[in-house]
């Protein structure tokens, strides 16, 4: 399912996996489209998928809850999919399990793999603060799931010429209204996009770093981040925080900054390709998961970098 944000890399990813499961289960994989659905996006969705359905009535212009919930319900229910993939994101978290609990199907979310053994879908999701993995059979159909912003490759472009049909769904009467709508600076990355992640935590002291941390990320043309304890201070918007009550990124490089590293926040990032720590506490849990590791002050640290990058060398 693809709402009114865009075929961003979460989405891609979104569609690659659906591919994938589709091939494997010898099915056809349907793309749900909610609100606004371009030439562009539609060029984008047409090679890979078998077919498109796109809901665009003016009532799904704007997430709403109620709305995207009895729409999907209406699109799912006549030709009862086997499963049905949405992101992570907080309107999927909204979505996930309600819409379950309407198709009478099971449910699962911050998903980061999907298998099929003996006809039943698998997903791994980590558990306990990113301590374990568990592995968990979706025996009832359909088995709705949201899958981990980057966890997925996007798909390859295919051959194909998928139809797009545009349906007008009943929608239910909602006394849920939006009262405002805040998004972040105009042409700044999602958090959940970015390739490097440079995150602040408790042990840089105060919101004057930040500052700092953002020069870095914009020479390395990444986002900034926070651990719970730097935004809970006050420090960075809670838009910011990652972990397991925050969100969950894979970037590429993900550098953290006097953040200690517990198990809470390593679930956020535990499917970072390259994890470095700047950190005066040598003895900090961070260094157990990083490939590169500086026990020092990150005010030595980060002028050096900075003059590093500026100059190329």
């Amino acid at each position: 399912m693809f709402g009114a944000r865009g075929f961003d890399r979460s989405a891609q990813g979104l569609l690659g996996a659906g591919r994938d499961l589709a091939d494997r289960l010898q099915a056809q994989l349907a793309v749900v489209c909610l609100g606004p659905c371009d030439a562009q996006l539609l060029s984008a969705l047409e090679h890979i998928a078998d077919e498109i359905i796109v809901a665009d009535q003016p009532e799904l212009a704007s997430y709403n809850a109620d709305l995207y919930l009895g729409a999907l319900q209406k699109i799912c229910a006549e030709p009862r999919p086997r499963a049905i993939l949405l992101g992570n994101d907080t309107y999927s978290q909204e979505l996930v399990p309600r819409l379950a609990y309407r198709l009478a199907g099971s449910a699962a979310g911050d998903v980061t793999a999907i298998t099929v053994e003996s006809g039943c879908l698998r997903v791994r999701r980590s558990v306990y603060g990113g301590k374990a993995e568990a592995i968990i059979a979706l025996k009832r159909s359909p088995a709705v799931v949201g899958l981990r912003a980057r966890a997925f490759a996007p798909a390859a472009e295919g051959t194909r010429s998928a139809p797009g049909h545009h349906v007008s769904v009943d929608l239910p009467d909602t006394t849920t209204r939006l009262l405002e709508h805040t998004s972040a600076s105009a042409g700044a990355e999602r958090l959940e996009d970015a390739k490097i992640v440079i995150a602040g935590g408790r042990g840089i002291g105060g919101p004057e770093p930040f500052i700092r941390l953002q020069q870095l990320a914009a020479l390395l043309g990444g986002q900034i981040a926070a651990s719970r304890a730097a935004c809970d201070a006050g420090w960075a918007p809670p838009s910011l925080q990652v972990g397991q009550t925050g969100k969950k990124i894979a970037p590429e490089l993900y550098l953290a900054v006097g953040i200690h590293g517990a198990s809470q926040h390593m679930a956020g990032v535990s499917d970072a390709k390259v994890i470095a720590a700047i950190n005066t506490d040598p003895d900090a849990p961070i260094f157990k998961y990083c490939s590169f590791g500086i026990v020092e002050d990150f005010r030595k640290v980060l002028p050096i970098l900075h003059e590093k990058l500026s100059s190329g060398s």
